[in-house]
């Protein structure tokens, strides 16, 4: 089973269906900062959960060229108030092209907001990320879907998603039975596991049918795995090959000299019919 081909035709069959926006790449417009004077440091549970979060979703919409996936950087959402901005751990947004790389995201000059958001909680924005940013996000900015994860396995789990409803208001997105929370606007779930090793509540993404999205580390051991598969693959068509061509050349050995054997059996044969008809010939002679 080839499974990294089989999940890019899944990939292909689940990826969702979206107009694009009227608007255009902007890097950067002056006036509206890209950077603040005190940037805050987020932790190394945070560091791995967001990198590996945000190279699973990139890898994954890496297949459309119009899908932006932002990571940490300032969204402007109203045009002239620069006090209008947030800066999400890792967003994603149809419709717009995925390069060039933004200094900031402008949501008039671009012509779309992010369709979903995610924040990685922390101790000094926790309290931000569970009341306030919902409201900013789903309200002000109009993003479909809002997501609040804790990483940090010493802290109680906190997984928790709203979206705007059609009417507009804020709605819970409802858990499965093992928690999970299913995204309608990216058609994909959501679930977390534990890593004991790094001591990281790790949030990982998944096709409908439950598929994982591989982080880059296991693609790379997938794709080991089935070079290795196609190398024993290859070795057992040569050696049965090779047996085949054994096997036809004993079968053409063997035919060969049953043929001689054949020739000989006729030679035999016709050796003794001479043999017979001289002897009939002399016993007619003396009588």
């Amino acid at each position: 089973m080839d499974t990294l081909n089989d999940f890019r035709i899944k990939q292909k069959k689940y990826m969702p269906v979206f107009p694009k926006s009227n608007g255009k790449p902007t890097i950067y417009i002056e006036g509206y900062p890209c950077e603040d004077d005190e940037p805050m440091s987020a932790t190394e549970f945070h560091g791995l959960q967001i990198n590996i979060f945000f190279d699973q979703l990139f890898r994954y919409f890496g297949i459309d060229d119009y899908v932006h996936i932002g990571v940490d950087n300032f969204i402007y959402y109203e045009e002239g108030d620069i006090t209008k901005v947030v800066a999400p751990d890792v967003s994603v947004v149809f419709g717009v092209k995925k390069y060039p790389l933004r200094r900031s995201f402008y949501t008039w000059s671009e012509g779309a907001v992010p369709v979903a958001v995610f924040e990685f909680l922390s101790d000094a924005t926790a309290d931000q990320d569970r009341h306030e940013k919902a409201q900013v996000y789903l309200k002000d900015m109009g993003v479909q879907e809002f997501f609040i994860h804790q990483p940090e396995m010493d802290k109680p789990a906190e997984f928790f998603g709203w979206r705007r409803s059609v009417s507009g208001d804020i709605v819970d997105i409802e858990p499965d039975a093992a928690g999970g929370l299913f995204s309608h606007a990216l058609n994909l779930w959501f679930r977390w596991e534990e890593d004991h090793t790094t001591r990281v509540r790790l949030l990982r993404p998944s096709l409908p049918d439950g598929t994982p999205i591989t982080t880059s580390m296991e693609e790379q051991q997938l794709r080991k795995q089935e070079q290795q598969l196609r190398k024993q693959e290859q070795q057992l068509r040569e050696a049965a090959e090779a047996m085949a061509a054994e096997e036809a050349e004993r079968r053409q050995a063997a035919e060969a000299l049953a043929k001689q054997e054949a020739e000989r059996r006729q030679e035999l044969e016709a050796e003794l019919e001479l043999l017979r008809a001289q002897v009939a010939k002399g016993e007619d002679g003396t009588s």
